[in-house]
């Protein structure tokens, strides 16, 4: 170009930042947007997507995060798991009702607020174990676990909308991909905390306050950090666009949105088996094979690589989905058939090894302290497998988020979207954890598993081969309904989040 064209953002600063088409826009002066140099690399602004992407994925890493790590040693920690049961079909129940208009809560409190009701849920749930651990009050581990489903349903709708409306459309896989490992990382290093604190615990037992203490900790601090977010109407992206942020008026209007995109959108519902199956496989995996199968230390060690595992898959999927020398249209077609070849595989292998134990077997194991250890011989294949489910829960998730973010870039309808997923996945949740504590065969629970997971693939191809295109065009975006006002980039800056030739 032989001359810059410059953008201004609210009060003019001193700092240019330059995009590739050699034009200038210029930040607002405020403290958001200063950019510091670290060891020769220019950091991004604080009011930036990759940095509050960040900020969620620690809120995630040290409040689910930890909820994952104590739920994937099988029971909540606890050597029975009726406790853990009970809790998490209390918790999964009110989720599946508050999922589906946690997009509505969200947009009205917003995301800060959102996001710290939750994690005060979480240390709710941690604290209600170490009770536990005291004085048998099953009732408080149930209470904790209902009122969990309620904060986490507005955390994770909050967390949803930022991380599929912040990203510019070229970079949605990655950031779901950053996201998955931050936070699964959170659950690594809370697995390392029991297995530190019960390596030399052979037999089985619950672990032991310390680990529970440990876990506290860390959702307070998560739950305090949420409050760092800058609004969604302050983010702006590295090319100077902004993220499409819906107001409106009054609660009525919230509602009313929330059924215009079930009804506008009515393909959604293509989706809702895979949304289902998301978390149907977590009782299988943490209480009918980790809790049943394993000692205590051995869970914990599982536990770790389960969700190393979780780390490698999101990172192979998330930037797999970006991959720019193949259009958008391939590429979810591709991840698909991926997809599809992951669950067979893996769950094929389920099937071998299911047939090797049942839950009359893991009864005897714990009453007679004979569950296996990770120096019995044989070990190394049910730990390749159980990696490998870890792998592919990964690459469902970051594949369910991606293909969302594929139908729109318009936050409001990416909230509601969240909304119903959570909803929907927690339903399937609190069923399959009311069928293990109900006792449930482990043959019939692996069957519903391999079944719904195969079969919501199915289901979803007419929305992968039909709905998801190469760009969302911005005007389809903010035509979502007549009252919808929207806060773009300003109308001097070629929209290129949206690919967009015309200027906005």
């Amino acid at each position: 170009m032989a001359t810059q064209e410059k953008t201004t953002f609210g009060h003019a600063s001193s700092t240019d930042h330059s995009l590739a088409d050699g034009s200038v826009f210029e930040l607002p002066d405020n403290w958001k947007y200063k950019r510091f140099t670290c060891l020769g690399y220019k950091l991004p602004w604080f009011a930036s997507p990759p940095v509050q992407l960040v900020i969620v994925s620690f809120v995630c890493f040290m409040c689910p995060g930890m909820f994952n790590a104590l739920n994937g040693m099988g029971g909540g920690g606890q050597l029975d798991p009726t406790a853990n049961n009970k809790a998490n079909t209390a918790l999964y129940s009110t989720f599946a009702v508050v999922g589906f208009f946690a997009g509505t809560f969200t947009n009205k409190l917003g995301i800060r607020t959102a996001l710290s009701i939750g994690g005060i849920g979480y240390s709710v749930y941690v604290a209600s174990y170490l009770s536990y651990n005291h004085t048998q009050n099953l009732g408080f581990t149930t209470f904790a676990g209902a009122l969990l489903g309620v904060c986490a349903g507005l955390l994770w709708c909050a967390q949803g909308a930022i991380m599929m409306s912040y990203p510019p459309e070229e970079s949605k896989g990655r950031y779901i991909s950053w996201f998955w490992m931050i936070f699964n990382m959170g659950a690594v290093i809370g697995s390392l905390i029991p297995l530190g604190q019960n390596s030399h615990t052979k037999g089985a037992a619950s672990v032991n306050d310390g680990t529970y203490v440990g876990f506290l900790v860390l959702t307070l601090i998560g739950a305090a950090l949420a409050w760092t977010l800058v609004d969604a109407r302050d983010v702006i992206r590295e090319d100077g666009s902004k993220v499409i942020v819906m107001k409106h008026p009054s609660w009525k209007s919230e509602i009313v949105g929330l059924w215009e995109t079930f009804f506008t959108d009515l393909y959604i519902i293509l989706l809702f088996p895979m949304f289902l199956a998301s978390n149907w496989f977590y009782a299988y995996h943490f209480t009918e094979i980790n809790n049943a199968y394993f000692n205590t230390r051995t869970r914990a060690l599982n536990g770790v690589v389960y969700y190393i595992m979780q780390i490698i898959g999101a990172y192979v999927f998330g930037f797999a989905l970006d991959y720019k020398g193949v259009r958008r249209t391939t590429r979810a077609k591709a991840a698909w058939g991926a997809l599809f070849a992951t669950i067979m595989i893996i769950w094929g292998c389920g099937y071998i090894f299911q047939r090797t134990y049942d839950r009359a077997w893991a009864k005897n194991a714990k009453d007679t302290n004979t569950q296996h250890d990770w120096t019995d011989a044989g070990y190394a294949g049910p730990l390749v497998l159980y990696m490998f489910y870890g792998f592919s829960d990964a690459a469902w998730q970051t594949c369910v988020y991606w293909f969302m973010g594929a139908l729109t870039n318009n936050g409001r309808k990416l909230a509601n979207f969240a909304g119903f997923y959570k909803g929907i996945q927690s339903a399937g949740g609190a069923i399959t954890w009311r069928l293990d504590d109900m006792g449930i065969p482990f043959m019939t629970m692996f069957a519903s598993n391999w079944g719904l997971l195969a079969g919501s693939l199915l289901v979803a191809l007419p929305v992968i081969l039909w709905k998801v295109e190469d760009t969302v065009a911005l005007e389809k975006d903010v035509a979502f309904t007549d009252e919808t006002l929207a806060e773009v980039a300003p109308k001097a800056h070629v929209t290129q989040a949206h690919g967009l030739d015309e200027k906005v």
